[in-house]
């Protein structure tokens, strides 16, 4: 489960109403770069980003992955 909290005062504060038993034990994992409003990764960042570019035997990678399939031994 996993419920959404603003942390006030040294408390965390739940932003929605929790059904579990009062004085429940619970772990609270906090993202290491913020919360849900944290900008994602592009793709283009990643380092294997455009490592067929200058291979012209591998038009696009759907293309590929079938040729795969169809003839797995080349």
């Amino acid at each position: 489960m996993t419920i959404p909290a603003k942390y006030e005062n040294g408390v965390f504060r739940p932003l929605e109403d929790v059904t579990i038993k009062e004085g429940t034990l619970v772990q609270v994992h906090v993202p290491a770069e913020g919360g849900p409003g944290t900008k994602r990764r592009s793709i283009k960042d990643l380092p294997f980003y455009g490592m067929w570019a200058d291979r012209d035997d591998i038009i696009d990678g759907v293309t590929y992955v079938n040729a795969l399939r169809n003839n797995p031994r080349g």
